[in-house]
């Protein structure tokens, strides 16, 4: 007889693995409450990235003359013709998706579900009633959504959410973002190109103050979001918000704790919307976690053992309801989502977090993977650096892309790689030649001895690995790009 498995949540995670529980040979059901391919597919990495490039288009045309291309009056936005462009590909996407299922005999279930008992899913189907789906296995795969904050409640009209920047009808004149994380950069870059007035505000004191990510890259991709015309205060929150005819009024103070310093008064700006981007609250209320036996850890994510099993037998979760204490993408609750129906059909293997890409698409974009230099210090690694700069491959001087730099950080003496961090065009396809020579145990030296097309902009990883070795032949020496 088929093992049965039920998937509570369709987006990257959840899809994935009711796609691999069927090539194991399981009966599956998979429910989800709102569309197929979650938060990744309808409010957040392909909406953005479809509007982002529409930007693109637009800020390109604006340039044509630098390509010796004549164009007759100056490009604009029809933000209406936009939307409509990002509905159609998500549109196509989700119905591949249910076109998917089909295929692999997946049974999708259209309701909210929640745990009876271990082996007992009960959904509250979208059409109306209650249908109870006994299984052998279940996985909790619910996502996230948007945090918001106590002082700038969220209303749709003046006060946004990243899903309401998704479905906006006019370009706002003024915007101010509420959070320098990855979704703040992101649309920030988006609506400025569209020709929104963009101010962030950021609590910490840089731009994506990611961990992970080395610092400079904070500091170059502000260089770029200024020249852009986006204003940037870091150190900063919003203590005040006032409402007149014209939109909001904000003042800006220090973060809690922290005493302001003396050259640093109050600031008040204007703007006609706010949008909060300040992280993400996970979808774990309404699933009968505590009836089923499944328990929480401190920060009020679902617990899980390197297996991705909860502590209800037969019940395993993965994505972003393990919490932040894991990095929120959805490219890793899809390898989340393979392991844990392998792991629910009789494997035992245990999720590698120890090599997980990340990409941010600002423009330029930014992508990283391994640890930072800063990490590195931290856990008594010693660490060295070697920086090649975009500008001097020919390639981005003919793609007219120049700013950016790679920066490789690895092991003195061995030479092992222990990280690498981008900003610059396409970083996003290019940070994977790292991740698999992290993954891999590779050196600096195999990059540098691997033969790299000419001319690419893999070449940048290239030159920087024989900068490391110290014999960059596009470096004059003593260029410090050695660190």
């Amino acid at each position: 007889m088929r093992p049965s498995l039920t998937v509570i949540g369709a987006g990257p995670g959840g899809y994935q693995a009711a796609v691999r529980a069927a090539q194991l040979g399981a009966s599956v059901n998979l429910v989800e409450a709102a569309g197929v391919g979650g938060t990744c597919l309808h409010w957040g990495c392909i909406p953005t990235k479809t509007l982002q490039a529409s930007a693109l288009a637009l800020m390109n045309a604006r340039r044509l003359g630098e390509f010796g291309i004549k164009l007759e009056g100056s490009p604009s936005p029809d933000l209406g013709a936009i939307m409509a462009r990002k509905d159609q590909v998500v549109g196509l996407q989700a119905a591949g998706l249910e076109k998917l299922f089909q295929a692999h005999g997946i049974r999708l279930v259209k309701g909210r579900g929640r745990l009876l008992r271990p082996d007992l899913v009960a959904v509250e189907l979208a059409g109306g009633g209650v249908e109870e789906l006994p299984s052998d296995r279940v996985i909790l795969a619910t996502g996230s959504r948007p945090a918001g904050l106590p002082r700038l409640i969220r209303d749709g009209q003046y006060i946004l959410n990243s899903d309401d920047a998704l479905s906006l009808r006019e370009i706002p004149r003024s915007l101010c973002i509420v959070g320098g994380g990855v979704v703040g950069c992101e649309l920030a870059g988006i609506l400025a190109a569209l020709g929104s007035q963009v101010t962030i505000v950021e609590a910490l004191d840089r731009l994506l103050p990611i961990p992970s990510l080395d610092a400079e890259v904070s500091k170059l991709l502000l260089r770029e979001m200024k020249k852009q015309r986006v204003t940037v205060h870091t150190s900063r929150v919003v203590s005040q918000v006032e409402r007149d005819g014209q939109g909001l009024l904000l003042t800006l103070g220090p973060p809690p704790l922290l005493e302001p310093p003396a050259s640093a008064p109050p600031l008040r700006i204007k703007a006609d919307k706010v949008l909060v981007s300040v992280g993400r609250a996970l979808n774990s209320a309404g699933l009968g976690l505590a009836e089923a036996g499944v328990a929480l850890d401190q920060r009020g994510a679902v617990a899980v053992d390197e297996y991705l099993q909860t502590t209800a037998p037969g019940v395993l979760a993965l994505g972003d309801l393990l919490g932040p204490g894991r990095p929120m993408l959805a490219h890793l609750a899809g390898a989340e989502g393979l392991l844990a129906a392998a792991n629910a059909l009789g494997g035992r293997q245990a999720m590698d977090y120890r090599v997980v890409p990340a990409a941010v698409f600002t423009m330029p974009e930014v992508a990283w993977v391994g640890l930072s230099p800063q990490q590195a210090q931290d856990q008594g690694l010693a660490a060295a650096s070697a920086v090649f700069p975009f500008r001097l491959l020919g390639k981005s001087q003919a793609m007219g892309e120049i700013a950016g730099q790679a920066k490789l950080v690895y092991e003195p003496g061995s030479g092992r790689l222990l990280g690498a961090h981008l900003i610059g065009p396409h970083a996003s396809d290019l940070i994977h030649e790292c991740a698999l020579a992290l993954k891999l145990g590779a050196t600096v030296a195999d990059i540098a001895h691997t033969i790299h097309a000419h001319p690419t902009l893999s070449e940048a990883l290239h030159q920087a690995a024989e900068a490391a070795l110290g014999q960059c032949p596009h470096l004059p020496p003593e260029t410090g790009a050695r660190r």
